[in-house]
């Protein structure tokens, strides 16, 4: 395709005041998926974009919608928006708003966001006046229609972000409500990381005649992740947490747990034995995960421990490691996990935590990503050894390893501080350690 050739923000054609912006943020060369997205968008063609975050998706859609908006001044409708952009959280919803209002802040454009855990009020008089650009939560839209304090028919262009998180979270049916409160005569841009059946039938329902982009295959996972997971029952996996926070590699870690209850629990765990961490999860107020995500960000806080909430869509700069203290029971979500580390460019490690339980949530896994997941067995000598019980592995049979042969001996890997492993002989009068955390 042509667009992938041009290499700069003003070949695309942008409105000065957004390039003014965007070289005011240092933003100088067009991700893929914005090379391929801003033209279609710019011309005004629905859009099927199959996008992860981290892949410049949010400014792929933004700079765009900001420049027609520019280029075609007239007043918001009262209690309403020219543009609506749908969120599945909060915290998405606003860094989504942010960046419009970081983009637009040389146009007069108005942006709101709306979502729960706030008091009315203040939404409220934004849309009393209407705005330019609305970015919400279906659940606290579908509020805002309930109370008729909103009216989407003037809507000119709809953006469905992280549809199949959507999904996930059920609001499939409210996502359909809100839609058709919205003219047939809209553009609507609609973006989601993997394309199950149900996103596929919903895209079908939006979307006339779209142009469809496509920057990274559904599910997977970046290749400068490095990935291992470690065999441990439930009972062990708090001490086990505790020995990978021992390792100084380990300098700001998303810990991911499938409850809020047990976003809690290892939250208080590893406060009890001094390291700095907060949780987040949607039982906590929008003030206490604001003040979450701020002191992660600034590095106030080693950790945080999140549901899947926080898999998607925040955006937090060096984040060194990502643990999955439990697996999720919905795939896709081990790969927006595990996205949240090695970030423009940088490495990153993720490590699953997989008690005798969660081996169907493995395999689900590995069957999705097309990949096996090295399997390591952490001892307590700091020193991580190849654990493939009950695992189908791939080895060299040309020297020995076969699966078939007992008495093949597993290969060994060591820390070396810096996150990483390194493989190295296994020394055979070396005495199992008495302490193991992973069976």
């Amino acid at each position: 395709m042509k667009e992938l050739q041009l290499s700069t923000f003003s070949q695309l054609g942008l409105n000065s005041a957004l390039l003014q912006s965007l070289k005011a943020e240092g933003y100088t060369t067009p991700t893929p998926i914005q090379t391929q997205a801003i033209p279609s968008v710019v011309a005004g063609k629905d859009l099927l974009g199959i996008a992860q975050t981290g892949t410049g998706k949010t400014a792929a859609f933004a700079l765009p919608i900001l420049h027609r908006l520019a280029a075609n001044r007239r007043a918001a409708p009262r209690r309403g928006a020219r543009v609506l952009v749908l969120s599945p959280t909060r915290e998405l919803a606003t860094q989504i708003a942010q960046s419009f209002k970081t983009y637009g802040r040389h146009t007069s454009l108005t942006i709101a966001a709306v979502f729960g855990g706030v008091p009315f009020r203040a939404q409220l008089n934004a849309l009393n006046r209407g705005v330019d650009i609305l970015v919400a939560t279906p659940g606290r839209l579908i509020d805002h229609l309930e109370r008729r304090s909103i009216e989407l028919s003037g809507t000119e262009i709809l953006v469905l972000d992280e549809a199949d998180q959507m999904l996930d979270m059920g609001f499939i049916r409210p996502i359909r409500h809100i839609v058709s409160k919205l003219s047939a005569k809209r553009q609507s841009l609609f973006f989601s990381a993997t394309m199950p059946r149900e996103i596929g039938v919903l895209a079908a329902e939006m979307l006339r005649d779209p142009a469809r982009v496509s920057v990274t295959p559904a599910a997977k996972t970046v290749d400068s992740v490095r990935q291992s997971v470690i065999h441990v029952e439930a009972q062990k996996k708090r001490s086990l947490l505790l020995e990978l926070f021992a390792d100084s590699s380990i300098r700001r870690a998303l810990v991911f747990t499938r409850t809020k209850r047990g976003a809690d629990k290892v939250a208080r765990h590893l406060e009890a034995a001094g390291i700095k961490v907060a949780a987040i999860h949607g039982n906590k107020s929008q003030g206490q995960r604001t003040a979450a995500l701020g002191a992660f960000r600034g590095g106030r806080i080693r950790g945080l421990v999140a549901t899947d909430i926080a898999a998607r869509g925040i955006d937090i700069d060096q984040v060194t490691h990502v643990v999955n203290y439990e697996l999720p029971n919905i795939p896709e979500s081990y790969v927006h996990r595990v996205g949240r580390t090695a970030r423009a460019g940088a490495e990153g490690v993720a490590i699953s935590f997989c008690g005798s339980e969660e081996r169907a949530f493995l395999r689900d896994i590995e069957r999705l990503t097309r990949q096996t997941i090295p399997s390591v067995d952490r001892r307590g000598d700091g020193e991580l050894v190849a654990d493939h019980r009950d695992r189908p592995t791939r080895v060299d049979n040309s020297n020995g390893n076969s699966p078939h042969n007992k008495r093949a001996r597993p290969k060994r890997f060591q820390h070396t501080g810096d996150g990483k492993v390194r493989s190295g002989k296994p020394s055979p009068k070396k005495r199992r350690h008495p302490r193991v955390a992973a069976r």
